[in-house]
């Protein structure tokens, strides 16, 4: 089943690209489009990695466009505020997301926190952090910082090498390593995965750490890559990725999804927004067609588990 529902994403990817290319040969199928595409994806799709993760476990997280924007925000506030190196700065970023996954993973765990409700109060305790901190927002990185996300290599930024390399890694993981196969089984049957010896509570925990860091590496290499950080990042990320995930091949009944899934996802957004800008469809439009793809996704999954 999965792998029909990648083989039908890839092959629609590909339509939407042939159809663009014959009718704005021009403008779509050039290398600095394809690239600016790769480059505006990248960010979703470290995030949708983080998120396959946790549906396949059964469960999802509401605060990682917030976790996003708070991680850069922070690296930015003690560079700029407090002269602090910037390495220092990346690993304070990356700690304090890691945070926020685990009060997140402890609370829906430990005190059983329903994770909707969980999520959602933190996106909005994170996002008021993020404006803090920031106001109307923080520039004048130190030029290594701003390295990380606007060096090039063989013509690309480095998000999107930071992108493959994320997925290649946990898309090994996920295949070979019994810790990360254990979260099909949680999602699958949380019940019987527990009286099998895994220990659900804590892998769920660990689920949501991953996603925090994860959101904190993106909001990092966002704030690299524009020279600025803004409280306001990560905006409907949220929304996006869960949407990528799911046209992906997960479930939110859980156990099923693969990382590459996640990425395709996060492709055919990435590409669904690019025809959107070329078309010159209102950002009004572009809010409504996402809510719409979203809503056809979820039906689809719910479809789908209706005939299992």
């Amino acid at each position: 089943m999965i792998k029909d529902r990648i083989v039908t994403l890839s092959a629609t990817i590909l339509l939407l690209c042939i159809v663009m290319s014959f009718l704005y040969p021009s403008q779509f199928p050039t290398v600095e489009n394809f690239s600016q595409i790769m480059l505006n994806l990248s960010i979703d799709t470290i995030v949708a990695v983080g998120m396959m993760l946790l549906m396949i476990s059964g469960v999802f997280d509401l605060s990682v466009g917030s976790i996003v924007a708070f991680s850069g925000v922070l690296a930015g506030y003690l560079m700029y505020y407090h002269d602090v190196n910037f390495l220092v700065a990346i690993a304070a970023a990356l700690s304090g997301s890691l945070l926020i996954g685990f009060i997140n993973g402890f609370l829906i765990t430990k005190i059983g926190i329903n994770p909707m409700i969980q999520t959602l109060a933190m996106m909005g305790v994170v996002r008021g952090l993020a404006l803090m901190l920031s106001g109307a927002g923080i520039q004048n990185f130190p030029y290594e910082y701003n390295y990380i996300g606007q060096v090039k290599i063989l013509g690309l930024q480095s998000p999107v090498w930071y992108m493959f390399a994320i997925v290649l890694i946990f898309s090994y993981l996920f295949k070979n390593i019994a810790f990360f196969r254990r979260y099909y089984f949680i999602g699958s049957n949380e019940k019987a995965a527990h009286l099998s010896g895994i220990e659900v509570e804590k892998m769920k925990l660990r689920a949501f750490v991953i996603v925090g860091l994860l959101a904190g590496i993106a909001g990092v290499l966002l704030s690299s890559r524009l020279g600025a950080a803004l409280s306001t990042s990560g905006k409907g990320l949220e929304l996006r990725v869960i949407t990528a995930v799911i046209l992906g091949g997960a479930s939110l009944a859980g156990g099923q999804g693969k990382i590459v899934g996640a990425f395709l996802g996060a492709a055919f957004m990435g590409i669904v927004g690019n025809i959107l800008i070329l078309t010159r469809v209102s950002g009004y439009w572009q809010e409504i067609i996402l809510g719409i793809i979203l809503i056809i996704a979820v039906g689809i999954d719910q479809l789908i588990q209706k005939k299992k």
